[in-house]
């Protein structure tokens, strides 16, 4: 317990010198950009062997596994945000340095320095669309869910939200599974805006995909458009529920009455 104790006081102390620093516009080293090498030399002040082992377990990184090949360094998810917070004004020819990092902790640090920027009031159109370009031209190094989950919702919801979104109905077609989640986890900025169709929309086009966290990630997002509009998931469930994957049946009724949860779950039988 002691040493439980120490270690996170540790911890709380370095990000508050971590905060110093930046709010100085100055790292450990006295340099003054906010750029892609001092976010690493931070980060790794916070690594540790005991999350490292926990972390690999929880992104499935063994072979054969969706995250084989990912390398992590043992940072808590919960520091690299904040981290990312304190390097937030980042240019984005410095975040896709951090994106082609091999490191899962540093690649978080990217999307979320991109979330960050895409969530603020002050950031300008421009930078937006710069944001956008990097998420879909780098996507071979957005390539897990959280990366995706992080960042979609506003660097590329956001940005599509008074623009065509034929786009995302390409992603929902492509051979890549990270692509085809971007497509769906996008649409929750729309959610959040009352606007539903797309999100059901593309969930009706990964009906009869493989993979269980594009299944998961649908069933999710049909409950939370449900949430906004009742009818119409009542309406896609009565059409789709007999055919739907399982797991995206379940994830998708959630929040329905016992009784609408029996029903649907029975026509799987």
């Amino acid at each position: 317990m002691i040493k439980k104790t120490s270690s996170i006081t540790k911890q709380k102390r370095a990000k508050e010198i971590t905060r110093k620093r930046i709010s100085k516009g100055k790292n450990s080293t006295g340099e003054a950009d906010v750029n892609a090498k001092n976010f690493i030399k931070e980060l790794k002040t916070f690594q540790s062997t005991r999350e490292k082992e926990k972390i690999q377990g929880y992104f499935k990184s063994e072979v054969g596994q969706y995250g084989a090949g990912d390398k992590f360094i043992g940072v808590r998810m919960g520091q690299v945000f904040s981290l990312a917070k304190e390097f937030m004004d980042m240019d984005p020819k410095e975040i896709e340095v951090l994106l082609e990092n091999p490191i899962h902790e540093v690649r978080t640090g990217a999307v979320s320095i991109m979330d960050f920027q895409a969530r603020s009031k002050k950031t300008s159109a421009d930078r937006r669309k710069e944001l956008f370009d990097l998420y879909i031209r780098r996507h071979d190094r957005i390539n897990n869910w959280d990366l995706v989950d992080r960042s979609a919702p506003y660097v590329v919801g956001g940005f599509l939200f008074d623009k065509p979104r034929g786009i995302l109905y390409e992603l929902a077609k492509s051979k890549n599974m990270w692509e085809r989640r971007t497509a769906i986890v996008s649409t929750f900025y729309f959610i959040r805006k009352g606007q539903v169709t797309d999100t059901f929309q593309i969930a009706e086009l990964l009906l009869k995909d493989k993979e269980d966290l594009i299944h998961k990630a649908a069933g999710g997002w049909i409950r939370a458009a449900g949430g906004k509009d009742p009818k119409r998931l009542v309406a896609f469930l009565d059409k789709y529920a007999v055919t739907m994957p399982r797991t995206m049946l379940r994830y998708s009724i959630e929040r329905l009455t016992k009784k609408q949860k029996e029903y649907y779950l029975k026509l799987k039988i």
